[in-house]
């Protein structure tokens, strides 16, 4: 494998990420990827957006309230989800790519850790593939992304991380280190990769709050970071166990706490209202950086 020990170097200030014919400036205020699920089971909007009709909607609506990025997925990870086959994940993805890339000037991600879905929805006009296997599943899907000249959004799966206690920063990036590696195999720039920390995912409760307190440190990887933690559990157990429809404040608290870490992307079911958290938080830390005095 190639070494991976010079991809971790400091996170430069600003940077442009290329997804196929696209680019993302990412710095400033985070980049809004929204959320389109056309899943009948997914914990939050699961069975909304079912139709062609309806998921077009949900797009249009993403785009005006100031979405760069459409994250499109077939098949929910919420805790104890089924697994459907890959024709029916195919049927559901496939057509909302299309329309979107036809229709709308919006970046599109295709949620999905299966090659044979990536590929599809890349001919389908799809510009980044997210992978909640961080690559190390299958491999495949950076090959495709380096084929296509696609981006990459690469989330932590450690699936025994929950055990870890002490150093789970470090633990985090030896787990991304084999992830860059084989992005590196595949022919994949590494500027490509953007890393997910996997906030939910075999972590304890204790875990995703000290990692959301610390995404500044996993910047410092050198590769720009997305958070994904809009309406979870992590929220839930903060707030006496609220459901998903009543964690939007929750929500904002993180975004804005990612914007002030320099967070680059925020993935999000709310996206005016993330947008706006993130603003403010950004315009924040950009003025408190200049070391303005106003006393």
């Amino acid at each position: 494998m190639n070494p991976v020990a010079s991809s971790f170097e400091p996170a430069p200030a600003t940077r442009v990420w290329r997804c196929r014919d696209r680019s993302l400036t990412l710095g400033g205020v985070p980049q809004i990827m929204g959320i389109l699920n056309v899943t009948p089971d997914s914990f939050f909007d699961g069975g909304r957006h079912t139709q062609l009709e309806l998921a077009m909607a949900r797009a249009r609506q993403l785009v005006e309230e100031g979405a760069a990025i459409i994250d499109v997925g077939g098949q929910s990870t919420r805790p104890g989800f089924e697994e459907v086959s890959t024709a029916e994940e195919l049927s559901r993805v496939v057509p909302v790519v299309a329309a979107i890339a036809r229709e709308l000037d919006v970046v599109i991600s295709i949620d999905t850790y299966r090659p044979e879905v990536a590929r599809e929805a890349l001919a389908a006009g799809a510009h980044i593939v997210n992978d909640i296997h961080g690559l190390q599943d299958a491999p495949a899907l950076a090959e495709l992304a380096a084929e296509h000249g696609a981006g990459v959004v690469a989330m932590h799966h450690d699936r025994t991380f929950r055990d870890e206690t002490g150093r789970e920063l470090a633990r985090m990036r030896e787990w991304f280190a084999r992830t860059l590696s084989i992005a590196a195999d595949a022919g994949l720039d590494p500027s490509a990769v953007v890393l997910d920390p996997g906030i939910g995912f075999y972590k304890t409760q204790a875990q995703n709050l000290a990692l959301l307190g610390r995404l500044a440190d996993l910047r410092e990887s050198g590769h720009a970071v997305l958070l994904g933690a809009s309406r979870k559990s992590v929220i839930a157990h903060v707030l006496d166990g609220v459901g998903p429809e009543e964690r939007l404040e929750g929500t904002l608290a993180l975004t804005a706490l990612a914007a002030w870490q320099g967070v680059e992307i925020v993935r999000v079911h709310d996206v005016r209202a993330n947008l706006r958290a993130a603003r403010v938080a950004s315009a924040t830390r950009i003025v408190a950086g200049q070391g303005e005095n106003f006393s």
